[in-house]
């Protein structure tokens, strides 16, 4: 049995098995349940056997790192091998929500696999995708499509879970309930977002005072109190954020998603980044699929002036999640540009983030961008836009404050955009 995974026992011989009748449909797990299904050899070679089973075996031990996720060991959802399936029965069969099933075909040198993720209680497909390789590099396309698979499926999951836990009556909020619905309208863009926020995470943590990944949001919302500009009392804020970064490496410092969100709001209060991406950098070894880890680490070394390594991480977090929250990785590269003086790279990226999603930060870094460029009437509207949202224009507490080439370089365009002194 794989670490993260749960093995049943395999049904029995006219029990449990597709077409044998309706056994009793097995309960829920308490938190989001799949099964990855054989995929299925329809190249016409049977030498394509063991690389579909590898395939499989692979993506099962990659969707098996994220630890809020309930996987079936491979030596259960074998037991369909070479079956039509129906993937409500097997989500009755084998306790899941979501099943994982695809094909793999050979022709000539090439390979080609298809993935498609579906909700076992409905029939609804909720992600498709395929992924092109050739017969030679087998080994390194099984690892491609695993991580790849795994990076999808977390945030699609993740979406699937907040919408069920927005539409169940509030009388049955769990933990994990107040816990989803914080995360309605991430990232929370707004000052009553992040308290909203703050508050159904606090209801969670209230019911389970070690529940690791409110915890960790937590302490990203009070950290974004003051990143954001949103609070009259900085101060406060991060010695709370602080607080709550402790309590939840206390209870999950072997969850990549707690670590990944410790080292985020490590960094929003202005921490030395160093320190955080030793904790982001372990994240990523116990799950290598984790997008935002990802984002975080990139976002970490930019910070630090490791802006190579800050692209590349960058880069891979949005090729992990390609459909997912791109406005902020958008803007940490953006921000790279930015500080090496690359403005018209840095605007167009700022200006993309924007459109997605309208974050304060990205709106400081932008006004202060075409103020260095002598853009000063756009510079003054995403001032205007800043007052608007009633954030800070030129914060208090920078996040670039441990960085003083990058500091001036931000705070100098923003007072220029502000109509300040310099």
């Amino acid at each position: 049995m794989r670490a993260g995974s749960l093995d049943y026992p395999p049904p029995q011989a006219g029990e449990g098995r597709v077409g044998a009748g309706e056994p009793p449909a097995l309960p829920l797990p308490d938190k989001p349940s799949i099964a990855v299904l054989p995929f299925q050899n329809i190249s016409g070679d049977p030498e394509q056997e063991y690389f579909a089973d590898g395939m499989v075996e692979e993506i099962i031990t990659a969707l098996s790192r994220i630890r809020w996720l309930f996987v079936i060991a491979r030596n259960s959802s074998f037991t369909y091998k070479g079956q039509a399936v129906d993937v409500k029965q097997v989500g009755r069969e084998l306790g899941v929500r979501y099943v994982l099933e695809g094909s793999v075909r050979k022709g000539g040198s090439r390979v080609r696999i298809t993935a498609q993720l579906i909700d076992a209680a409905t029939g609804a497909h909720l992600w498709a995708d395929r992924f092109d390789g050739t017969v030679d590099e087998v080994f390194e396309l099984q690892d491609e499509v695993a991580v790849k698979v795994a990076g999808v499926i977390e945030p699609t999951l993740q979406a699937d879970e907040v919408r069920r836990s927005s539409e169940r009556a509030p009388q049955d909020q769990t933990a994990y309930d107040f816990y989803l619905r914080a995360l309605v309208n991430f990232p929370w863009t707004s000052k009553e977002q992040l308290f909203e926020a703050r508050d159904l995470l606090d209801a969670a943590i209230a019911r389970d005072p070690r529940y690791g990944p409110a915890l960790g949001w937590a302490a990203v919302c009070c950290a974004r109190f003051i990143y954001d500009g949103f609070t009259t009392d900085p101060a406060a804020h991060r010695r709370m954020a602080l607080a709550l970064v402790e309590q939840a490496l206390a209870a999950g410092n072997e969850d990549p998603g707690v670590l990944t969100n410790a080292a985020h709001a490590l960094s929003l209060c202005g921490e030395d980044p160093n320190a955080a991406i030793g904790l982001v950098d372990r994240a990523l070894v116990l799950n290598p699929s984790h997008a935002r880890g990802w984002y975080v680490s990139g976002t970490l070394r930019s910070r630090a002036g490791r802006y190579g390594e800050a692209i590349e991480h960058l880069e891979k977090s949005m090729r992990l999640s390609p459909r997912g929250y791109l406005a902020a990785p958008r803007l940490i590269l953006g921000g790279v540009h930015f500080f090496n003086r690359r403005f018209e790279q840095a605007a167009e990226l700022l200006a993309s983030s924007l459109r997605e999603v309208p974050l304060a930060m990205s709106y400081r870094l932008l006004a202060s961008c075409y103020a260095h460029m002598g853009r000063t009437d756009e510079a003054r509207a995403h001032v205007e836009h800043l007052r608007g949202i009633g954030a800070e224009i030129v914060p208090t507490h920078s996040p670039y404050a441990r960085n003083p080439a990058q500091n001036e370089l931000f705070l100098s365009g923003l007072r220029l955009a502000a109509g300040e002194p310099g």
